[in-house]
């Protein structure tokens, strides 16, 4: 095979607006906003055999080889590049094509020295990682066979997330997810194949894409603690708290401030999205009462504090524990912003300049 040229495709982060935890469970829905800081990998097919693998976030390239249709050898610093090269590569192979010696690198703006600032690292550049390895195998991929194929690499590593920050980091915006069975979906691939996985029902899945808040500004304030979101949800799960009334009073709350939203949105009724925003704090709070995981560190309270004295609304985004929470502010809030980021600095929050993006992958 000759050299091909160099494909090159973006994914950019996320922030959750509403619906974090609620939205684990298979057909809860949430609101979700894509950044303008993103994820840049670039692809080639070259003569050699294998997978070499470069990143920002590694010390030297990882150079991988296909064993029984899994990449070994590489030393697994980038699993989610891992993960999707596999991905595509079994696609390939189900519809009989050839699977090319790769060359892929990845660079990021979510993060700073290494440091993640919690704006979906992962989900944008798995989501990156497969639309640059199907272009540059020749795959023409829709933008719902992209986000699919990102859910089933994710997968591979972790089954518990939503993926909702993959259907932001594809469709960009402003969206409404609602997310599929993801152990079912992991076990129809094992089933049926890539392929089959493609083609197949899946559950509840749907992506929305949503207007923009009319008139309300964007802040994101970023804790100084970096979290874990994987270890959060998996301790969620073991908590005793699951299936009983509080759970279910939580989940039905979700669901209700989280439609809230979306119809505040598409009526451009930016009062109202405040309200919602307020109530998704207020719930985050309870669940984080009954549970104690942490979601509210001082310095996310702090946050939420500050932006609410001045008009605004505030939350965690994300699974909290630390990472970023955002803030909307109305035209009139909005001229309090400097003291909002006084209060924030004096908490050890660090405003970051971060927006909302209008679009999800780029050639």
């Amino acid at each position: 095979m000759s050299q091909a040229r160099t494909v090159v495709r973006h994914a950019p982060g996320k922030l959750y607006v509403a619906g974090e935890y609620a939205v684990v469970e298979p057909g809860n829905q949430a609101v979700l906003v894509a950044v303008d800081r993103q994820v840049t990998v670039r692809a080639g097919a070259v003569e050699r055999p294998g997978v070499v693998i470069t990143s920002d976030l590694l010390a030297r390239p990882e150079r991988y080889t296909f064993e029984g249709g899994r990449l070994g050898g590489g030393a697994g610093g980038v699993p989610h590049v891992v993960a999707a090269v596999e991905t595509v590569a079994g696609l390939l192979a189900e519809r009989g094509l050839p699977i090319p010696g790769l060359e892929v690198s990845v660079s990021s703006t979510l993060h700073e020295g290494g440091t993640k600032y919690g704006l979906g690292s992962s989900g944008a550049v798995t989501v990156a990682a497969v639309a640059a390895v199907a272009a540059a195998c020749g795959l023409e991929l829709s933008a719902a066979q992209r986000l699919r194929l990102a859910l089933l690499a994710s997968a591979r590593i972790d089954a518990g997330g939503s993926g909702g920050d993959l259907a932001a980091s594809t469709y960009g915006g402003w969206i409404a997810y609602r997310a599929p069975d993801r152990a079912f979906v992991k076990d129809l691939a094992r089933r049926r194949g890539v392929q089959g996985a493609l083609d197949a029902d899946w559950p509840h899945l749907q992506v929305r894409r949503l207007p923009a808040p009319r008139a309300l500004s964007l802040h994101v304030g970023w804790s100084g603690s970096p979290a874990s979101t994987t270890e959060l949800v998996a301790a969620l799960g073991r908590t005793a708290w699951r299936g009983t009334p509080a759970h279910e009073k939580f989940l039905a709350a979700s669901a209700d401030f989280v439609t809230a939203a979306i119809d505040a949105l598409e009526a451009g009724d930016d009062a109202g999205l405040l309200q919602q925003i307020r109530r998704s704090r207020q719930e985050l709070a309870r669940l984080d009462d009954e549970v104690g995981l942490g979601i509210f560190t001082p310095a996310l309270s702090a946050l939420c504090d500050a932006a609410e004295s001045v008009g605004g609304a505030a939350k965690p985004s994300g699974a909290g524990g630390g990472d970023c929470g955002i803030a909307l502010l109305d035209a009139d809030a909005a001229h309090h912003l400097a003291h909002v980021h006084q209060r924030w600095a004096a908490a050890g929050v660090l405003p970051l300049p971060v927006a909302a993006a209008s679009e999800g992958n780029r050639p």
